[in-house]
């Protein structure tokens, strides 16, 4: 890749180790000393399960049931977004075949249903605000560039605090003022990043169509995306349908949590929101959708019958072994931190993507994706030899939802974090209107004592 600007000062080889070994040193902490102390490390009870940190009425995510003598039993997942089973909404946006993200959007901000004026009305002000401010594009977005569009987001979202005359405010009404226009104008912001590092980095032609009228947030992504402006209402009600899915996931997942952290804190709607894109940009995070489609093309190469299940299954238990693919000893898109016996999302995905998977000839691609959904959990067992129940979650099958939309690999992650932001900026609400108490868990020091010693006596 093209290097736009010198790299940023580089310590020595030597001086390097020095520090390294000097940090691990003096640093490490095992296991097992967290495991006597009680540490609920990474915030898990000892079954796996999440610590209890906060009540919320936007989203409930549901894996598994605690009986009365504490332990749990898997059961079959289901996502509720303010008390509606998103299976019902799903329901209606192909029933209807209606557009739905905006009326989700709607839904997880203010605890309701729109009324059929109140959408319409809604739809018409984040239309409205889709434009950027005026010299964004070229001042936060041009004249910054950046290889990775989640990256240039995140700095987007913090710049419009320069555009804000009451960026500070953290009333209820300024923060759904903000909130609304960030859902608006955060579609804007990745296709703009993107087109920038086209021209910069891949030395590609630059352009920038401007929101057109009429259009839903999905179609709104097509329509400038694409050099042609072109799409099929086919294309545009799939990505309607990931962006659904995708609108949230409980106060707990890892950006959303940290997006609350922030807001306790009561600072501004900009850090917050772009502290949880940087959140969801790791790739244990809102990354693993890309890690799958990695992992397809590698399984697809190295399989010679895709139809034989023995051989399928020998490769991923291959995998767990750290044998095959990135050694990591991962099958991305397979588990989940609550979901057990089912992902709902990911059974959405899957059924509704079927059907263009075989007009664009990605058949052979989603019958592996299908292969490793019902073998990988067998692979667990053998190799791992547990009785943990595994699925796949939605990672396994919107990456290749993604590509048959013909969008690159590099805004995945990205539209990801279009679809949560409606989610993110829900919470948000809920934490500075109600919580009122700053996030603080604490940390037991186990480190040595130790006694200062004069410079000159070291």
């Amino acid at each position: 890749m093209t290097k736009v600007y010198p790299d940023v000062a580089q310590l020595a080889p030597d001086d390097m180790k020095l520090l390294c070994d000097t940090f691990r040193r003096n640093n490490e902490i095992d296991v097992e000393t967290s495991e006597r102390l009680g540490v609920k490390r990474g915030l898990r009870n000892p079954d796996g399960t999440g610590v209890l940190a906060g009540l919320t009425n936007i989203c409930d995510v549901i894996g598994y049931e605690r009986k009365e003598d504490g332990t749990i039993v898997p059961s079959e997942g289901k996502l509720i977004y303010r008390g509606i089973d998103l299976q019902d909404l799903i329901h209606e946006a192909i029933e209807k075949d209606r557009f739905l993200f905006e009326e989700v959007a709607w839904l997880l901000l203010f605890g309701d249903l729109p009324d059929r004026e109140e959408l319409l009305r809604f739809s018409k002000i984040l239309e409205a605000h889709r434009e950027l401010p005026e010299g964004f594009a070229e001042k936060m977005i041009m004249d910054a560039p950046s290889p990775n569009i989640m990256n240039k987001m995140a700095r987007s979202v913090l710049a419009m605090y320069s555009y804000d005359e009451n960026a500070e405010d953290t009333s209820l009404e300024n923060i759904i003022r903000q909130s609304v226009n960030l859902v608006a104008e955060l579609p804007t912001m990745m296709i703009y990043a993107y087109a920038t590092k086209l021209h910069v980095y891949d030395h590609k032609s630059l352009y920038f169509h401007y929101p057109m009228e009429g259009l839903s947030t999905a179609e709104h992504i097509l329509s400038i995306y694409r050099p042609d402006q072109k799409f099929t209402h086919e294309e545009a009600k799939l990505l309607d349908l990931c962006m659904v899915v995708h609108a949230d996931h409980g106060g707990g997942n890892c950006s959303t949590f940290a997006n609350r952290v922030l807001s306790s804190s009561g600072t501004d709607t900009y850090s917050a929101i772009s502290a949880a894109i940087s959140c969801l940009k790791g790739p244990k995070h809102g990354g693993a959708n890309l890690q799958v489609m990695n992992q397809l093309d590698f399984l697809l190469e190295n399989i010679s019958n895709p139809d034989d299940d023995s051989e399928v299954l020998a490769m991923l238990e291959k995998m767990l072994r750290k044998e095959a693919y990135d050694r990591s000893g991962l099958i991305y898109g397979i588990g989940h931190a609550v979901y057990t016996i089912s992902d709902p999302r990911a059974q959405i995905l899957k059924e509704h993507s079927h059907e263009l998977a075989v007009k664009k000839g990605f058949e052979k691609e989603w019958n592996m994706l299908v292969s490793i959904d019902r073998l990988a959990p067998l692979a667990f067992q053998n190799v791992k030899n547990s009785s943990k129940q595994v699925c796949a979650n939605m990672d396994l099958y919107s990456g290749l939802i993604y590509r048959m939309l013909g969008i690159s690999r590099e805004l995945y992650t990205p539209l990801f974090a279009i679809a949560r932001c409606p989610g993110w900026c829900a919470h948000r609400m809920e934490e500075t209107e109600f919580a009122n108490r700053i996030i603080r868990p604490a940390y037991k020091y186990v480190g040595t004592s130790q006694e200062y010693i004069s410079l000159d006596d070291r």
